[in-house]
């Protein structure tokens, strides 16, 4: 799926993660073996699977999934990953997965929580970082990468779909300068699983669709092919990146800065009838989202 893709720069999400970075590293040795070589991978550990010490979902049982800064059996579970044929700028890399949720301005943690769940609850489920990748003219592109929570699996209190809406609310704010952390300069891309369609699907969608229409970005719109007709959704089905039991939704994003040209945009959702999406289906129930830009 990988070498169809044939990205320069690739976000990958749901990808365990270890401290040596040992499994990426085999990944790239196949990619080169495959003639996709891509030198420089990046991740950093996840909240996912990193235990609080308290038991969040009020079950009397500590140390579950659930017990995590981040739903995960294992610490690392299902981080996020960056391939790169392009060298990253390390030394310039923020990683924004530590801020509290509490520190969000306006967050919507459910009424009645805790204050000790408050004090220690951090706002990214899986992580949001801000990676500067070096273009061949030596300008920097800073890719805001995110893995937000789906906005389900939880009780009344909307733990999830409270925590997902702000998750995408993290952004929009750090690009108006409104939290005491650096504002990214152009030019940089909002990139990663929001886990939320604007338009269908269970979920707080003012968070994703005010980022969709933030004054610094731009919606490419990328299509797939896969033809399939959703009657009873409201958003265009062409703009699917996830196929569920109950249909398609659009939840995976590429949000370029405006000061981008963008030249091409799609999903990766070629038709049954092909070979290619047989590999897709086994890899992923997401399809990939890519989009081509021009520097300025």
């Amino acid at each position: 799926m990988i070498a169809a893709l044939d990205a320069d720069v690739l976000l990958l999400t749901s990808v365990d993660y270890d401290r040596g970075l040992v499994a990426l590293s085999l990944l790239e040795e196949r990619l080169v073996a495959a003639g996709h070589p891509y030198p420089h991978i990046f991740a950093l550990r996840p909240n996912t699977g990193l235990q609080t010490g308290l038991d969040l979902d009020g079950d009397g049982r500590l140390g579950e999934p659930e017990d995590a800064q981040g739903w995960g059996r294992f610490s690392g579970q299902a981080g996020m990953a960056i391939l790169s044929r392009l060298p990253i700028d390390e030394a310039g890399v923020l990683d924004h997965s530590a801020f509290f949720w509490a520190d969000l301005p306006g967050n919507l943690i459910p009424p009645g929580t805790p204050a000790e769940i408050t004090a220690i609850q951090r706002l990214s489920t899986t992580g949001h970082w801000q990676v500067p990748v070096i273009t061949p003219a030596g300008l920097r592109l800073t890719l805001l990468a995110f893995h937000a929570t789906p906005p389900v699996f939880d009780g009344p209190e909307d733990w999830n779909g409270r925590r997902n809406h702000d998750e995408a609310v993290f952004w929009r704010l750090l690009l108006d300068g409104a939290l005491p952390l650096p504002q990214p300069k152009p030019s940089f891309m909002v990139i990663g699983d929001a886990n939320l369609d604007a338009a269908d699907g269970d979920g707080l969608r003012d968070g994703i669709a005010a980022l969709m229409t933030h004054r610094f970005l731009q919606d490419p719109a990328p299509r797939g092919t896969h033809g399939r007709a959703e009657p009873a959704q409201s958003g265009d089905p062409a703009l699917d990146t996830a196929l569920y039991d109950f249909g398609g939704l659009r939840v995976d994003y590429i949000l370029p800065s405006g000061d981008l040209t963008v030249t091409a945009a799609g999903v990766l959702w070629p038709p049954d009838s092909d070979p290619l999406a047989v590999t897709l289906a086994q890899a992923s129930r997401h399809r990939p989202v890519w989009v081509e830009i021009i520097l300025p």
